[in-house]
């Protein structure tokens, strides 16, 4: 599930900035979550009180996550943004040690290395100056490794169903970005016409939104937070082979070293073993 959650994330930078070309970014943020909010709002009967606590704190940081994300990536190069939003992949060891004060095993560290060196290379390479942008793509990389711990440690002893924990998330960033919309442009602009956008929406809502936070809610509780981010970290490999069937870029043999790299840390850093004194539930 978290693969194909990378493979849909891989898509979704592409799909945003064509939404965005007819609408601003708060107001399509507003859209897309609203949108989804909607379509789980029935996921709430009966288990709203239960959502309601966790779902607030960690929408508060989705919602941050995407302002991060959003606007970073329009202040600075597509790919200074993939190489440092790969970074949540490197931090999230450190952040779940510091957080759940479990030191993950070497290898993890190891692969998070690995995958840090691909993502490099599946960029370009290129020297990195830290512009406003950059800053904010480093501040999304930072809360999405904050993200999986804390969905972990508010979850491990909850029971909580994904769907509802998703509808309440989804809720809080829709709720944010109309209103960072209503402060920045006094009120609601009319609805864009274009089929372009509304497809674009859609697609986001239905799979990089509804569909890709759902998995990783549920999988989450099941795998530690460093094992899902660095399966999630394959997501920059996968926003390269987009941008190369979907929007005719090339690849150079060094990005598609890159790439081996970071699919190869993942499958090895989560390939089956035995763990002693973990139960994982099925």
């Amino acid at each position: 599930m978290l693969l194909v959650v990378a493979v849909v994330w891989g898509t979704s930078y592409g799909m945003a900035k064509q939404a965005v070309l007819f609408y601003p970014v708060a107001g399509f943020l507003f859209i897309r979550f609203m949108l989804t909010f909607v379509l789980l709002v029935p996921a709430l009967r009966g288990c709203w009180r239960q959502a309601l606590g966790p779902g607030l704190l960690l929408g508060a940081v989705l919602l941050a996550i995407f302002l991060c994300e959003t606007f970073g990536v329009a202040l600075t190069s597509a790919s200074n943004a993939a190489f440092l939003i790969s970074l949540c992949v490197v931090l999230t060891p450190f952040v779940e040690w510091l957080m759940l004060r479990q030191r993950p095993e070497n290898n993890a560290f190891i692969a998070a290395g690995v995958s840090l060196c691909g993502a490099l290379l599946l960029t370009g390479g290129a020297a990195i100056t830290m512009n406003a942008g950059d800053k904010l793509i480093l501040g999304a990389a930072l809360l999405r490794a904050v993200m999986v711990c804390l969905t972990k440690k508010l979850m491990q002893h909850r029971n909580v169903p994904a769907l509802a924990l998703t509808a309440v998330q989804t809720g809080v960033v829709a709720a944010g970005s109309l209103a960072l919309l209503l402060v920045t442009r006094q009120g609601i602009p009319a609805l864009p016409q274009s089929a372009a956008f509304w497809g674009a929406t859609l697609y986001l809502v239905l799979f990089c939104t509804l569909f890709a936070f759902f998995a990783q809610n549920y999988a989450v509780k099941r795998l530690t937070p460093t094992r899902a981010s660095l399966l999630m970290g394959t997501e920059p490999l996968f926003g390269a082979l987009f941008a190369m069937l979907w929007l005719q870029e090339s690849l150079t043999p060094a990005a598609w070293l890159g790439g081996l790299l970071i699919v190869g840390a993942s499958v090895w850093a989560t390939r089956p073993r035995r763990v002693a004194g973990v139960a994982l539930s099925n």
